[in-house]
């Protein structure tokens, strides 16, 4: 274990990043650098990335902004401009990684692309997050979170229409953030191939293939199973697209050719309380059985050892059965229910709102107390892991615009003071 006079240093001290990013996703893994001890600097333009004043209630520094921007430095350049490039190749020697996720197409023309970096620095590892694979029919295609749930799948699975049958995005960021953590795991895995053969290498992480990875078995072709399920459901979204059905035709197809007599529907889903939600989450009979035993629900014969879960009536056993335990669970509260149920270790749980989780007995074990230098005292969300030996920590709070250009460049870049004022003088450096 190496440590410093402030204690365990984190796995990855000493590694440095220099991060090119926009929004969610190549921040998220700058996050998680960071959390692990990286040196990770954010790469801003002049005044800070545009994303830093999205709904903010203080000029650039949002809420939004600050939650996946903790613990790093900030240094701004003006990249439209070819002396700012230079000042990026004289630094990329001291960093070990480059994590960029502009548009397509911006990075060859900002000078940032792999092949150019590499010939500054042979052995960088260098993580490009796209849309879309890079050298499919798609490369160049603009992509966001919401893009990528579209073409994954995932608003469909989702379900959700507006009153005028148009889709509804599901709130969770469930492309860009799972592809920050692609990219931080491929990082560290490129660092640790470096670290025994002196090779960099190229990483590439797409907003599309991440989202396609946390859907897996949804999207997975597997024609003996796919006979019960997925194959009836094309036929009849086939159909019903043949007979000009619109969105809400088609999901409402989909919806009803999905009746599944699977035993874990009744007591894998959400239910109403008097005054909140639960939900169960059984996979196991023994589970199951504890659920039941505090519904005094007797005669469910969806775990007999005789039941078919793909006979034509296990549909309707099933939603009569989830009909039935709906309405005993809407004649307690919350409270009573998560009484009778932890009392035999039944997973269940209620459904917290998502601003009560920071002061609720559990969530708030997972946050840690910041001090931002404008807005003040602060609460977010701590790594999301521990390691014993070399534990992960968070740097600080979110940097402010250009806060550590001056030391990135005397420090990193071997700029005199001289040089710095010259370079901001002309706009260069902020």
């Amino acid at each position: 274990m190496s440590e410093t006079a402030e204690g365990p240093r984190g796995p990855l001290h000493g590694v440095r990043v220099l991060e090119f990013s926009l929004i969610f996703s190549a921040p998220f893994a700058g996050l998680q650098l960071a959390d692990l001890g990286a040196d990770v600097v954010k790469v801003e333009p002049p005044g800070g990335e545009p994303f830093r004043n999205l709904f903010a209630a203080v000029p650039q520094n949002a809420k939004i902004f600050q939650s996946v921007n903790r613990g790093k430095r900030s240094l701004e350049l003006d990249l439209r401009k070819p002396e700012a490039r230079e000042v990026v190749y004289r630094l990329l020697p001291e960093f070990d990684v480059v994590l960029i996720n502009y548009r397509p197409g911006v990075a060859e023309r900002l000078g940032l692309d792999y092949e150019t970096l590499k010939a500054v620095r042979p052995d960088l590892i260098y993580a490009e997050i796209s849309g879309f694979d890079p050298g499919g029919p798609y490369e160049q295609k603009p992509a966001a979170d919401m893009i990528a749930q579209a073409y994954s799948g995932s608003i469909a699975l989702n379900a959700k229409i507006t009153d005028d049958g148009a889709p509804i995005w599901p709130p969770v960021v469930i492309a860009d953030f799972p592809a920050g953590l692609s990219a931080a795991i491929a990082l560290i895995s490129a660092l640790y191939h470096r670290e025994r053969t002196g090779e960099g290498q190229r990483v590439s992480v797409s907003l599309l293939r991440s989202v396609l990875g946390m859907l897996c078995y949804y999207v997975n072709v597997e024609p003996v199973h796919d006979a019960y399920g997925r194959d009836p459901m094309l036929a009849e979204l086939g159909r019903a697209r043949a007979a000009g059905a619109d969105y809400r035709g088609l999901i409402e197809t989909r919806e009803g050719s999905f009746r599944s007599g699977a035993p874990l529907t009744t007591y894998w889903r959400g239910y109403s309380a008097s005054d909140g939600g639960l939900v169960m989450g059984a996979v196991t009979k023994e589970n199951r059985d504890a659920i039941r035993g505090v519904l005094g629900i007797e005669g469910d014969p969806t775990d007999d050892p005789d039941y078919n879960q793909f006979a034509e009536e296990s549909a309707d056993i099933v939603e009569a059965l989830q009909v039935r335990v709906a309405e005993i669970v809407r004649e307690r509260t919350v409270a009573e229910w998560m009484e009778r149920f932890d009392a035999v270790g039944a997973p269940v749980a209620p459904v917290i709102f998502p601003e009560d989780v920071p002061d609720h007995e559990e969530g708030a074990r997972h946050f840690v107390e910041l001090e931002h230098e404008i807005t003040g005292p602060q609460r977010f969300v701590g790594p999301m892991f521990d390691l014993e030996r070399t534990p992960t920590s968070i740097g600080g709070a979110s940097p402010l615009p250009g806060d550590a250009s001056d030391d990135v460049l005397a420090d990193l870049g071997g700029y005199s003071a001289e040089e710095i004022a010259a370079l901001r003088e002309a706009g260069i450096v902020g």
